[in-house]
Order: structure tokens, then sequence, then C-alpha cells
């Protein structure tokens, strides 16, 4: 592990005022230099308490309605940019690129570390998607952790999102080719639409990059195949952890093939049933809450939605004493 820089220097950020982001450094990996990004947006006065997002695939964080939302009921926000991806991507990297998705402890690790230096006593650590089975497998890793009080996964990557047949006997294959040729590709099969549901220049509402969150990736690699199979092995064996959860998804999985009110009322990229199957069996405090026309990431979907996601957040929040 590296060590650990708990007093960043913060710069400024793109996303305006109040936000600000440092970068972290990290030994080299496979591709070489590696950095993370620490994004930070305190609230108006002095708390103890912080939230720690970490985002999904092809994704960085650019949601400012929700650092904002955390703000306002008493919670310092921060997120990660993970290595190789958004704010963090270097020249020589290739987007989204890793071998194993323990490879993201080590940000964590140190964001975790300068979040406890900056007088935070209680996190509440949540992910979308890849990090909401991210956060998943670290907080069950951390057991009795100084810092985590609470985890929600909004929309986590428990399983792949595929027919039966593929599921069962292409993914383990394609996992198990990775481990020996990491860098070939296979369709990626993600939606088309999702990316166009959210953008505000395509069919959707939000301001964000399309370098960073991109409309089409057709071809993901084998490595990231093997990876997230490895780490949703683990969590269909069933972990435990000792802190509250709340795993949030939509209500409903559609896969549009044309533009449709669908692709702005549905997960399109995961299938609920599999999120509800595999939350039912982490050992702990775990709430499971559907939320109706909800999108792949609920806190964008349209705003009558996302009013109900914060509201049953936020209650559930004060529920377990946060």
């Amino acid at each position: 592990m590296s060590a650990v820089q708990t007093s960043p220097t913060y710069q400024p950020d793109h996303l305006g005022a109040g936000y600000e982001q440092a970068t972290l450094h990290f030994p080299d990996d496979f591709e070489g230099p590696v950095t993370a990004t620490l994004i930070r947006k305190k609230a108006g006065t002095p708390v103890k308490k912080a939230v720690l997002y970490i985002h999904g695939f092809i994704d960085y964080f650019f949601q400012t309605e929700m650092a904002e939302q955390f703000n306002q009921h008493g919670f310092d926000f921060y997120a990660l940019d993970l290595r190789k991806y958004g704010r963090s991507i270097l020249p020589h990297q290739k987007y989204y690129n890793l071998r194993d998705i323990s490879e993201y402890d080590a940000e964590i690790d140190q964001a975790l570390e300068i979040i406890a230096a900056e007088g935070h006593d209680a996190v509440l650590l949540c992910g979308h998607s890849t990090g909401g089975l991210t956060t998943t497998l670290y907080a069950a890793h951390h057991p009795n952790h100084p810092l985590i009080k609470a985890l929600w996964a909004n929309s986590p990557f428990y399983d792949f999102n595929m027919n039966p047949i593929k599921r069962k006997f292409g993914v383990p294959q394609l996992s198990r080719i990775g481990k020996l040729f990491p860098d070939l590709q296979f369709p990626s099969e993600l939606n088309k639409w999702y990316t166009a549901s959210l953008h505000q220049d395509l069919k959707g509402e939000w301001d964000f990059s399309l370098d960073w969150k991109k409309t089409k990736y057709p071809m993901v690699r084998l490595s990231f195949v093997t990876a997230i199979h490895e780490a949703q092995k683990e969590i269909h064996r069933g972990v435990k952890i000792d802190v509250p959860v709340l795993v949030m998804h939509s209500h409903q999985t559609k896969n549009p093939r044309k533009w449709s009110k669908d692709a702005q009322s549905s997960d399109v990229i995961l299938g609920v049933k599999d999120i509800q199957k595999y939350a039912k069996k982490i050992h702990g405090d775990v709430t499971l809450q559907s939320i109706h026309n909800g999108l792949h990431d609920l806190v964008l979907s349209e705003k009558t939605v996302r009013d109900t996601v914060y509201q049953q957040l936020f209650s559930w929040l004060a529920a377990k004493g946060l």
C-alpha cells in the first residue's frame, strides 16, 4: 500500500463554486504511473459526517444535485474519480482498464484517511453500479472500520444482465480467457440509449463530458469481465457487512432497441431482479428499496423520481442514526 497522503492540495474543480479536487498518487501498475482524483464539496457549516461516493463503469463524478442534497442534510460530500476514469485518466492509460476490482482499494483507503484527517468521524460509503459492487465488497472486507457507518448501493452491479445461458456458461469462459489475454475485446451489449437518455444535448437534462461518460462503448476488455466476474462470485456466495446497508434499484428493467419512454423510466443496464436476489444474500441489516420509474443511476431520474430517492435515503439514514 502506498504512503497515505492525508493533507492533499485542493484546486478549484470545473463543477463550480464550492467544488474542489485533489490528485492522489499511487505506485505504478501494469500500465505505468497511476493517479486518482478526490473531489469534495463541504457543507455550509462544520460537520462531522461525510459521504464518500464511487461512480460506475464508463462514468465519473458530475452529480452536483446529489452532492448538494447531502450538504443540505449535514454531510460534507466527497467523491472519487477512480484511476483511469474522468479527471484521473492519464495519456498513457486505456480508459477504465483494470485487472482486479481490489485495485480500487488504494484510492478508497486514501480517501477515507483524508476524510478522517479533515475532522470527520462518520462516513456513508456509497456507490453506483460497478461502484456499488466495489463499495459492497470494500465494506465486507473492512469490518469494524472506524469511519464507515453505513452503505448505500445505487443499482449495484451484482450480476451481468444477459440471458441465463450466456450468464451461466459464457461469462465464466470469457473470465478465464481474460486472465490469459486481458486486452482482448468482446461486445459490451450495453444499451445505446442510456447516455442519450441523460445528456442535455441528446434526450436528457444533465450536463456532463461525453469523453468521460461516452454515448457508445461497443467493446469491453476481457480483463474487465474477469475482474467483475470474480467480484460477483463473492457477492453470490454471500458477504457479511456489519453496518446498515440500503440497496436501491428501479422497479423495472427494459432493453429498448428504439427510443421510447422506457429509456427514461427503467434500468436499461442491469436486471433489477438480479440486484434484489443478491442483495438478499448479504448478511446483516439490509434494506431494499424499489424506486418507481427510476433510471439506472437513480439520482439522474426525472425530478419527481429523484425526489423520492432522496426522501427515502435521508429517512433511512435518520432511522439508522446518521
